[in-house]
């Protein structure tokens, strides 16, 4: 158990009186969880305080080598006003590889849970009412030691913050346009694809911009060796129906082993579904998609749990999946898996960790 100091911000903000207008990673909490990290000392000093900024020097090792890495998850509120979160666990499993690939000292898995647990009580009056909404959970940890030269830090800060995060889809489950990438690629092996880090995802921006300039919502990314293989789609893990089978890209490396990919894989072998996790060239996708073959591509990841796709763009190719609307495999996890977390249907998996009432 951690030895919590808690110091509680003196004035609270006001909370948002319009929870469909909450948006996502806008507006935060009253609080903060922290530990620090000293080469000897391990880490210590657990304490929850009122969220401020931090102050970091010019020669911090964040600024100049990335040395950081990140994890996302929500606290959901029930209709009996528990506050629950789903498969924090794997977070913190996920979370430990993580700081492994970075050269992070481990984060023990128990006190991440922990952490995030004390921190979301504490603020258990900022987890949204309304339904769809929910309180968003970033949890990570940055270099601070102060020095130039490209190796590991022997200080690092662990934080979790907390930000009100309305529904994904405030108008309904709505499926999107995606661009394949051809030219830029997210990872390749023996880099930090499957690590949850900042760089990942600055060096994806580029592709995403102008994918959005073209009329698309996401980037489909393909294999950084023979950009041939589907692997991943923006922040998102993506899924293939191809005449009733599943097919998902492996996690071998290059790909983000995602908590909610995990629970869907679980859920489609569950209601009998094969599920290969593989290679999957781009060519026999549009293919499938040209004769029919193709039946539902989705999207999964802790912000929208599943994302359904409509058309997909490679080179001079598109096809349209399906008739444009959402599949019934897709519909049928999102209901699922959103019931179990907001506590509308019952966790018959043992994902569902409760925090407190609310």
């Amino acid at each position: 158990m951690l030895d919590i100091k808690i110091t509680r911000a003196e004035t609270l903000k006001e909370k948002p009186a319009d929870e469909t207008k909450l948006g996502f990673g806008k507006i935060f909490t009253d609080h903060m969880f922290l530990m620090d990290y000293d080469a000897g000392v391990g880490w210590h000093d657990a304490r929850i305080e009122p969220y401020h900024p931090f102050s970091i020097a010019p020669g911090c090792v964040i600024l100049h080598y990335a040395q950081e890495v990140f994890e996302g998850l929500k606290a959901y509120r029930t209709a009996d006003n528990t506050i629950q979160l789903f498969r924090p666990e794997c977070n913190a499993k996920r979370f430990q590889d993580s700081c492994e690939r970075l050269c992070i000292p481990a984060f023990p898995e128990d006190d991440f849970v922990e952490s995030i647990k004390a921190l979301v009580e504490v603020e258990k009056d900022w987890v949204p009412h309304t339904d769809g909404a929910s309180l968003y959970i970033r949890p990570f940890i940055f270099a601070t030691m102060e020095q130039l030269g490209v190796h590991a830090s022997s200080s690092y800060t662990y934080c979790v913050i907390l930000s009100p995060s309305g529904a994904y889809y405030a108008t309904g489950l709505a499926p999107v346009r995606i661009y394949v990438e051809d030219e830029y690629i997210r990872a390749a092996p023996g880099l930090t694809g499957f690590a949850k880090c900042g760089g990942n995802y600055a060096a994806s921006i580029k592709s995403g911009e102008l994918a959005e300039e073209l009329g698309f919502s996401q980037v489909l990314w393909l294999d950084g060796v023979e950009h041939k293989y589907v692997e991943e789609v923006g922040s998102m893990n993506i899924f293939f129906k191809i005449s009733g089978k599943i097919y998902t890209a492996a996690c071998v490396g290059t790909v983000l082993p995602g908590v909610t990919r995990r629970s869907i894989i679980e859920l489609c072998k569950d209601w009998g579904y094969e599920v290969i996790e593989g290679k999957l060239a781009i060519e026999d996708v549009m293919k499938a998609g040209h004769d029919g073959t193709l039946e539902e591509i989705f999207g999964s990841g802790t912000a929208a749990v599943v994302t359904p796709v409509k058309e997909l763009k490679y080179e001079d190719d598109t096809v349209t999946i399906g008739d444009g609307s959402i599949g019934e495999l897709t519909q049928k996890l999102y209901d699922t898996m959103t019931g179990m977390q907001w506590g509308k249907i019952e966790d018959n998996k043992g994902w569902i960790t409760p925090v407190c009432k609310g």
